[in-house]
């Protein structure tokens, strides 16, 4: 598969090194010469320097028969004509990175006269991803499967836990629930867990189950579910802008402080409903004179991971319950995990996802599967992918205990006529059954990868 990506920046290059990885053949526009020169040292891929809309940079970056063209540059006017550009020179499909909120809007009359396959908007994902989070306190993280009945949650196993010393089957014994831990992260290592596998404190626990399964294993942990009502919001952007409007529709009040006056004024005349104060963040003080300490969450999301990672471990400070940090850089991202604040939110990292789903959903089209969603979890060392069986194949109709599949790879759930399964030994797999599969340390693109 012939993938072009114009712009080298966070999205860019997280996308290049990905795709990269899985042996795709990847060509990378940019202006900036000493980026490319970085990303040519690092990764398996072929350069040009130029301007992704240069309908001559396109054809030297053979675009005419390129299957993708990604275009992340840094303004949504460049990354629209580019598309436009290469589906006229041949290019078969296009995926352009959108984040005014303005053109998002419209963004189905847009991809029908751009011939858009795709249209990407990071700080709506980030968003929807904090809104998720903040919906559902108890967890750190929320993935959503089979169209929002089933959630994949990253859930830490903290020190008065119930959970710790017992193994996986002793938990499913003694709660009765519906629930698959399907992943496990203790220390650096990751584990696609067994049965057997015995629960200790510090572990994350990622749990696949629909929504009310989940309400009732957490009530059975005797975990006190605290609504989150009030939400102060540090920076006021893109991803403010999106998160707010959903925290206001789910009932929650909405704080936010911003430091731009002119910021301030688009804020109150978009979102009458929010309180909206003109002021720095990062003070101490004003946070203290804005509440944060009777504040049910924190959210994080000035442009500066630093800035973020202060704010967070203030409000931690605090004592607030749910704490949420924007943190673009990976590395950073790792080292704040150690610091207990449990939800570090990437619009990078969730639009890289995002892309990389379709591009993996493409190139499996023609197999006996199609993808239909996809997530990395743990920095990446797992995935979760869910698949809609479209024909028959060897693992049709055969019990699950008697599938012989490849160690460390998992199907957590099956979806069936409306009807969410957690799958036992007797259980099977059907043609038009949706599948959500977790795998570790390899790629699948079909369900027969997961055969020993």
């Amino acid at each position: 598969m012939k993938i072009v990506i114009i712009g080298d920046g966070k999205v860019g290059h997280k996308l290049t090194a990905q795709l990269s990885e899985e042996n795709y053949d990847i060509v990378l526009i940019d202006q900036n010469e000493g980026k490319l020169k970085e990303a040519l040292n690092q990764l398996d891929i072929f350069c040009i320097t130029g301007n992704g809309a240069d309908v001559e940079i396109q054809k030297q970056a053979d675009v005419p028969h390129a299957d993708l063209v990604i275009a992340c540059a840094s303004t949504d006017e460049l990354n629209m004509l580019s598309c436009l550009l290469a589906k006229r020179l041949g290019a078969k499909h296009t995926i352009a990175r959108v984040r005014n909120p303005v053109y998002y809007r419209q963004i189905d009359l847009l991809k029908e006269d751009l011939h858009l396959s795709m249209a990407v908007n990071p700080e709506l994902a980030a968003a929807n991803e904090i809104a998720r989070v903040l919906l559902f306190p108890e967890t750190s993280k929320v993935e959503t499967f089979m169209k929002g009945r089933v959630e994949l949650v990253e859930f830490p196993v903290r020190e008065e836990s119930h959970l710790i010393g017992l193994s996986l089957a002793e938990i499913y014994q003694k709660y009765q629930i519906k629930i698959l831990v399907c992943a496990v992260k203790r220390g650096s290592e990751v584990y696609i867990p067994d049965g057997d596998f015995v629960l200790e404190r510090g572990d994350k626990l990622h749990i696949a189950a629909a929504h009310q399964e989940l309400k009732s294993f957490f009530c059975a942990l005797g975990r006190k579910t605290t609504k989150v009502r009030k939400v102060l919001i540090c920076g006021g952007g893109h991803v403010c802008f999106y998160l707010t409007g959903q925290l206001l529709q789910a009932g929650m009040q909405v704080k936010i402080i911003e430091q731009n006056e002119k910021r301030c004024e688009v804020l109150c005349e978009n979102l009458p409903r929010a309180t909206i104060i003109h002021g720095d963040a990062a003070s101490h003080e004003l946070l203290l004179e804005e509440g944060i300490q009777s504040a049910d969450a924190v959210v994080a999301l000035t442009g500066m991971d630093e800035e973020n990672i202060i704010m967070a471990l203030f409000a931690k400070t605090q004592g607030v319950n749910k704490i949420v940090a924007k943190v673009n850089e990976d590395t950073r991202a790792q080292m704040v995990e150690g610091l207990g604040i449990d939800s570090i939110i990437s619009a990078k990292s969730a639009t890289a996802d995002a892309i990389l789903g379709y591009v993996r959903a493409r190139n499996n089209s023609a197999r006996s599967v199609n993808m239909e969603t996809m997530y990395r979890l743990i920095n990446g060392k797992v995935e979760a992918q869910e698949f809609i069986i479209k024909k028959e194949g060897d693992y049709i109709n055969i019990p699950l205990k008697d599938l012989p599949t490849k160690p460390n790879n998992l199907i957590a759930c099956i979806g069936r006529n409306r009807k969410i399964i957690i799958p036992g030994g007797e259980d099977h797999l059907e043609v038009g059954d949706s599948v959500i599969i977790i795998t570790k340390e390899h790629v699948i693109n079909d369900l027969s990868d997961i055969l020993a």
